[in-house]
């Protein structure tokens, strides 16, 4: 079953149960898929295409439940929370730093990278083969920590 599919019968279960932060966080999925299948022309997107979508979703929302945290907003950061928990479950398992290190190293390994200089073509094998199992910041982080 695809993101659509799936989210709308979320959806559903999420009215009957009058669970509105889950139904706010869904419509966001829901209107962003059909925003980027519209922009792009092309009707379905890809699983890759839908798992980065909702990868940016999560992110949206974290950054802002930081923003409001400085400023001393728990009660605007809560919600933001409350939905990237249910955003995430539409997302891959995501891997440990020590699943990432193994793989950045073996990517290292493989490409001969030396320094910093290296930095970017380590990080797109990197970010391509864990393609939504892994937050972009936390892959940069530790590239950075292996080639310096």
């Amino acid at each position: 079953m695809g993101l659509q599919q799936d989210v709308m019968e979320q959806m559903k279960t999420a009215m009957r149960a009058k669970d509105t932060v889950a139904l706010e966080s869904l419509r966001a999925i829901k209107s962003a898929l059909l925003l980027a299948s519209t922009e792009s022309g092309a009707g379905e997107l890809s699983q890759a295409d839908e798992i980065k979508l909702v990868q940016k979703l999560v992110k949206q929302r974290k950054d802002s439940a930081v923003i409001f945290t400085e400023q001393g907003r728990a009660d605007l950061a809560g919600p933001e929370l409350a939905q990237v928990a249910i955003i995430e479950r539409f997302l891959p398992d995501q891997l440990t730093e020590r699943e990432i290190e193994k793989v950045v190293v073996q990517t290292i390994e493989a490409t001969g990278a030396s320094g910093m200089q290296d930095m970017g073509k380590v990080m797109g094998m990197v970010s391509k083969e864990l393609a939504g199992q892994a937050d972009g910041k936390t892959i940069s982080t530790i590239v950075k920590a292996k080639l310096s």
